[in-house]
């Protein structure tokens, strides 16, 4: 993933042509951008009733779009909730194994959201949770090297010096991985508890490594994602970042409501 920001990630002026379809959707919370072209072209997004062709089609703030048959509400506020996520959900809107998700355990009061990264199956702990698309995209960036932190229980204990060596970074099977902090916390039989910290976040990065060292996870959670901590919150619950935490640590403004012109009753 690039670390810059596409030119039409900058705000739309007044008067301006408007909003990419595709990030107006990703704003919206309906899916990410990679999705929401997807959706353009297998023809489900419509606006004015009219079919969208082209993801570079440029939605005005009183259009009416349509997605899949069901009218987007424009984008609220951007808003962020910290989510923890109990292990045996998969972090997707649909799985084709049937398997339950993430999303269809949230509370239904909260809106469409988007997840900021993944956590797989058997991984729990701190998942940040959007309704924004575009900011889901810009926290996901390598180039905020943010640390990721995770409390990982392995069974085996590694052999001396092999945690610091990863600091130097690791190449396994030929995939090279960054450096990763890591370090032991505490000992009870045949297991261990490991502190592990790393700004890439490959997929399965730390479950690969640890077996490179011979070493099984048997419990994986995510402690912190940059500035965003799990501290005491329960297994299973949300809670919303305030708008000036979010302020302060992302310089997100606001986005101003944006009202819905009232459906035609004629079709």
């Amino acid at each position: 993933m690039s670390d810059e920001i596409e030119d039409d990630d900058a705000p739309t002026k007044p008067g301006e042509r408007g909003e990419r379809i595709a990030k107006f959707l990703a704003r919206a919370g309906v899916a990410s951008r990679r999705d929401a072209e997807k959706l353009i072209a297998e023809g489900k997004v419509r606006v004015n009733n009219e079919t969208v062709t082209q993801p570079a089609f440029f939605v005005q703030p009183d259009d009416l779009v349509v997605v899949d048959g069901k009218l987007v509400d424009p984008p609220e506020r951007t808003r962020l909730w910290r989510y923890h996520k109990p292990e045996g959900l998969v972090t997707t809107h649909r799985d084709p194994q049937g398997r339950p998700t993430v999303f269809e355990k949230l509370p239904p009061h909260l809106p469409r959201v988007v997840s900021v990264g993944r956590l797989d199956l058997n991984s729990e702990g701190l998942l940040l949770l959007t309704n924004d698309g575009g900011l889901a995209r810009k926290l996901e960036m390598p180039s905020n090297n943010w640390i990721r932190r995770y409390r990982v229980r392995v069974f085996g204990f590694p052999q001396p010096g092999q945690l610091e060596a990863l600091a130097k970074g690791i190449t396994i099977e030929g995939i090279r991985y960054k450096g990763i902090e890591a370090a032991m916390d505490s000992k009870k039989g045949d297991n261990c508890w490991l502190s592990v910290g790393l700004q890439e976040g490959r997929n399965r990065e730390i479950r690969r490594v640890m077996q490179h060292l011979g070493l099984q996870v048997t419990r994986l959670i995510r402690v912190s994602y940059g500035p965003f901590q799990l501290g005491t919150l329960a297994r299973g619950l949300v809670d919303e970042v305030s708008p000036k935490v979010l302020r302060e640590q992302l310089a997100v403004e606001a986005r101003p409501v944006v009202t819905r012109p009232k459906r035609p009753t004629t079709p």
